[in-house]
């Protein structure tokens, strides 16, 4: 990428394994200063082992990785110092309240008290947690707990931060709001990387991905490129009776791009789903329910691997 951002993270290569099992197969990918990079896919597809040896907490098998310039292998310490990490268990103390949170997790780096609680105020702000300072973390709401968990990251000013599945378990409220601040961060000139088994949050966060599937990259680049890449630009998603859908499926797919036979419904690629449903009807089909809807990562994804991303 000469001539660009400079590369953060580089991986050639990238192994991990456990005994016999593999859970990181040989993957290659840069990660550019002041992007939003996304790691999608199922669990156990090998995300978050990545992003532990990109957050120097889990030695690479194999493969060459670089972190910030540097190798985790001798430079851990330096490379962690400058690395805001968000795991998917927020790990809060839940008896201290909201701003203790962040001043005690400040000192862990070393920063002057003053420093730490200039930070700290700052980031609740951020957070929009500023009126919750004196609560304890035992009282906030989950999608609170995950906007602190991200304050208490940044801490230390770092130039990357890695959030593993960063809203899983929220609400869509929550999540959007979630998804606000860190494109604030991004506008920030902050590097992010994200894993997650939501399309749709890596549709809206990341400027580039890299599907994930067994270990390996099935695919890579933008949201839109993928989709433009793999799939077409609508989907027909009907259900039938039961005992009409491999009928349904042989006779469709001679008209259509595409047809994928999922255990509860029929979907259908094409350039246009009103189309696709008038020559279902033609066929002699009638649905019991439609949804005509615009290709997403999901999509992509079940083309790669065969499946869906929540199977």
């Amino acid at each position: 990428m000469s001539g660009g951002p400079p590369v953060v993270v580089s991986a050639r290569g990238l192994r991990k394994e456990f005994g016999e099992f593999v859970a990181v197969d040989g993957v290659d990918f840069d990660i550019v200063r002041g992007e939003v990079f996304g790691f999608l896919g199922p669990n156990g597809a090998g995300k978050t082992s990545t992003m532990r040896m990109i957050a120097c907490m889990s030695p690479p098998s194999g493969g060459v990785l670089r972190v910030r310039g540097m190798d985790p292998a001798h430079d851990g310490p330096a490379i962690r110092a400058g690395i805001g990490l968000v795991p998917q268990d927020d790990a809060l103390d839940l008896e201290l309240s909201v701003l203790d949170n962040l001043l005690i997790y400040g000192r862990y780096f070393d920063l002057p008290r003053r420093a730490v609680r200039e930070r700290a105020l700052r980031l609740l702000e951020f957070a929009q947690l500023s009126e919750r300072a004196g609560a304890k973390v035992d009282s906030l709401s989950g999608g609170m707990r995950r906007r602190l968990t991200i304050a208490r990251a940044l801490i230390s000013g770092p130039e990357l931060v890695i959030l593993d599945e960063p809203t899983t378990g929220l609400d869509p409220q929550a999540r959007h709001l979630v998804w606000e601040r860190l494109y604030r961060l991004k506008q920030e000139g902050v590097t992010l990387v994200v894993t997650t088994h939501y399309m749709d949050e890596a549709e809206q966060l990341c400027d580039r991905l890299v599907v994930m599937d067994g270990g390996r990259i099935a695919a890579a680049g933008s949201p839109r490129a993928l989709i433009d890449e793999h799939v077409s630009r609508e989907v027909l998603e009907v259900r039938l009776a039961d005992d009409t859908y491999a009928a349904a499926a042989e006779q469709i797919a001679k008209v259509t791009e595409r047809v994928e036979l999922l255990a509860d419904r029929l979907c259908c690629y094409g350039e246009d789903g009103d189309t696709m449903l008038a020559e279902l009807h033609a066929l002699g089909h009638r649905p019991t329910s439609v949804l005509v809807r615009r290709a997403s990562l999901e999509d992509v994804f079940l083309r790669l691997t065969g499946r869906r991303l929540t199977d």
